[in-house]
């Protein structure tokens, strides 16, 4: 999550009153993206330095320049100049590292203060908020520039200044770096006047006039009857559980702000709030504890926002804020930035302990926007944004997120149309027997024969097929491709003992698979599963277990593949029962280089030999890595070193020139493990 926002001063003027919203002008913002790992409090700083005090700035910190030079630099520059360090991913995210003595003079923030300190301390309750995204825009940017604009010192004393900013790079590290100027100028120009925000009167709500006392009872009928359709008013815009404004209230309200911002200018903020872990509380916790965090979330969300928002639960663990933008943007990052910090409080129910957390998204609706009815659509996005770079966190809506959730709807469309088409296809990479050098087996890699991409590889749409749901889909194109392709092979006179197919944990809880795999015409000697570990395997449910025994029973090999990723563990392999275990490629591609990671490799091969296990060592890419491994005791070897993935054609043709021998150097020697264990 990225935070553009700064305490309030305590003199600060209140921005909204008198029953509406307050309106203002503000600088188009492109892009207002922001990342985070923790949670930051940034603030932007602009400033524009020449490359001369750039380098002397630098210079001394080394030592290359006398110290009594600098101190009078220090002493005597008119400039207030700061260094502050910036994040790689954004150029909105820094630190305060150096500044001068002027620049102490000029902000009232004394070094000591000052460094190591976000930048947000410059940023002025009176700082115009376009000049304020201005910042923002141009720093994510990476970009120098100027601005001159009304800020405060510490104490929120107002003056007019000239912020400048230039970035700066080490070409050893690669690290970011932003130089800062500020100058002070004085009083604001005349003719520059910030324009006042106007404030509207409040609603008068009128009461029901005074009739003859002969209609008093049909007054009183009246009366009662607009207090019931009050009521009925309030059940039909109210969520039950939270007392919030519901979906249908909200969706009514957004349709009512969108209008004020056409026809009046009032622009304003659109929160998207999603909870993270929320079904595991559900399940570890029951319905009740669920019930009652939201409840918790709704009460958080009252005390945080004012009378002149509207908060609402759209269903389920989905929340959202409608802000108007008062004064400066500060006051959406900061609400977005206290969400998030105060749902990583953990949660007491009934004494246990839970954490939850938020993924908040965020987009403003702005006059000169060219489509306002997306703004909700488009905080929907930024939410997806951010549970997508890891969740508790927040980000800005960007027209660059836009332009990827076009292109996902797109992708998803083809994909729909590949099932249709039938364009997915296997290719095949061998596995090689270690001891004769033959081929043992081929691992099948689906891939997209896209019609005008060419062949793609699973990263480019795999994880959108998943989304959409059409994995069972491609999983049945592939097993009947596999048929042939084993058909194929066969007619041809080449022989390949068996097939290898990964299969991910979603498609083991289908109870359908074994359905599939049984239709499927395909022998079940000549099968291999492989079981990601990613599956959890202290964690499999009972279908994945009935599925597990109902493939042995079948007789189909099960392997476990990129062992080492992570989630697995001994009594999980207990579990599980497979029959090969692959180790996965990280484990294996340092072993020529670096000698130390040779015991760690050996001591899973024992692992793996103790339990039964025959052992598969996955990216062999050199004949030096082959030898290591083959003398590790490892059973079969897998790596670009005896072929990439390949066509089916490709592999026909390899069989037919080798004759199944992919390594005619294969040491058959008793494996040596003892020498690699003791390093």
């Amino acid at each position: 999550m990225h935070i553009v926002a700064a305490e309030r001063c305590a003199k600060r003027p209140q921005v909204l009153g008198c029953g509406a919203r307050s309106e203002f002008k503000a600088r188009r913002l492109n892009a207002i993206i922001f990342r985070q790992k923790k949670i930051f409090c940034i603030a932007v700083l602009t400033v524009s330095v020449s490359k001369t005090t750039m380098k002397t700035a630098f210079a001394s910190r080394k030592n290359m320049i006398p110290p009594e030079i600098f101190n009078q630099v220090d002493d005597k520059c008119n400039e207030g100049l700061a260094l502050a360090s910036a994040d790689a991913d954004d150029g909105a995210v820094m630190i305060l590292r150096w500044c001068n003595k002027t620049f102490s003079k000029i902000t009232g923030y004394r070094a000591a203060e000052a460094l190591g300190q976000r930048g947000t301390i410059l940023i002025g309750a009176d700082l115009e908020q376009g000049v304020h995204l201005h910042i923002i825009e141009k720093l994510m940017g990476w970009e120098n520039f100027s601005t001159e604009a009304t800020n405060n010192r510490k104490n929120g004393e107002t003056y007019w200044q000239r912020m400048s900013w230039t970035h700066l790079s080490d070409p050893a590290t690669g690290d970011h770096w932003w130089l800062c100027s500020i100058i002070d100028l004085g009083k604001r120009p005349s003719g520059l006047s910030k324009e006042a925000q106007p404030l509207a009167g409040p609603v008068e709500v009128g009461s029901y006039a005074k009739t003859l006392d002969k209609v008093h009872r049909l007054e009183k009928e009246n009366t009662r009857l607009h207090e019931l359709a009050k009521s009925v008013a309030k059940d039909a815009n109210e969520d039950a559980l939270t007392g919030l404004s519901n979906r249908r209230h909200f969706e009514v309200e957004v349709k009512t702000w969108i209008e004020e911002l056409k026809q009046h200018g009032k622009e304003f903020a659109v929160l998207y709030i999603d909870l993270d872990r929320f079904k595991f509380v559900n399940d570890t916790l029951g319905h009740d504890a669920g019930d009652r965090l939201l409840v918790s979330v709704a009460d958080m969300l009252r005390e945080l926002t004012d009378e002149y928002d509207l908060v609402a639960r759209l269903g389920g663990d989905e929340f959202a804020i409608l802000r108007p933008l008062g004064h400066s943007a500060l006051e959406i990052s900061s609400l977005a930035d206290e969400i998030v910090s105060r749902m990583q409080t953990p949660f007491l129910c009934e004494g246990k302990s839970t954490a939850c957390g938020a993924s908040i998204g965020v987009a403003i609706a702005k006059t000169n926007m060219h489509d306002p009815d997306r703004i909700v659509a488009d905080a929907d996005e930024a939410l997806y944004h951010s549970k997508e770079h890891g969740k508790g966190r927040w980000s800005f809506f960007t027209e660059k997120m836009h332009a990827k959730s076009i292109a996902t709807k797109q992708l998803a469309s083809d994909l729909l149309l590949a099932c249709e088409r039938q364009e997915f296809i296997p290719y095949f990479q061998p596995l090689i027997d270690a001891e004769t050098g033959m081929i043992a087996s081929a691992e099948t890699l689906v891939r997209w024969a896209h019609p005008t991409r060419g062949v793609l590889a699973p990263g480019a749409f795999l994880d959108t097929a998943r989304n959409i749901g059409i994995l069972k889909r491609i999983d049945e194109i592939m097993f009947a491709c596999l048929k042939d392709a084993l058909s194929r092979l066969d007619k041809a006179g080449v022989h390949l003992p068996r097939f290898a197919v990964n299969v991910s944990a979603a498609r083991l809880a289908d109870p359908t698979f074994i359905h599939d795999i049984r239709s499927s015409g395909i022998a079940p000697e000549r099968l291999t599963i492989e079981i990601l570990e990613s599956v959890y395997l202290d964690r499999i449910g009972e279908v994945v277990r009935w599925t597990i025994d109902e493939l042995d029973e079948l007789g189909v090999t099960i392997a476990l593949d990129d062992f080492g990723t992570g989630h697995a563990s001994v009594r999980g392999l207990l579990e599980i029962r497979p029959s090969i275990l692959k180790i996965d490629r990280q484990f294996i591609q340092p072993v020529v280089e670096e000698a130390s990671t040779r015991p760690l490799v050996a001591s899973i091969v024992g692992i793996g030999k103790s339990l039964g296990m025959r052992i598969v060592a996955e990216g062999v890419e050199t004949e030096e890595h082959a030898r290591i491994v083959s003398d590790m005791g490892c059973d079969y070897l897998q790596g670009f070193h005896f072929g990439k993935p390949m066509s089916l054609e490709d592999l026909r043709n390899r069989l037919f020139e080798n004759g199944g021998l992919f390594w005619p150097d294969a040491m058959s020697i008793e494996p040596d493990r003892a020498r690699y264990i003791t390093g």
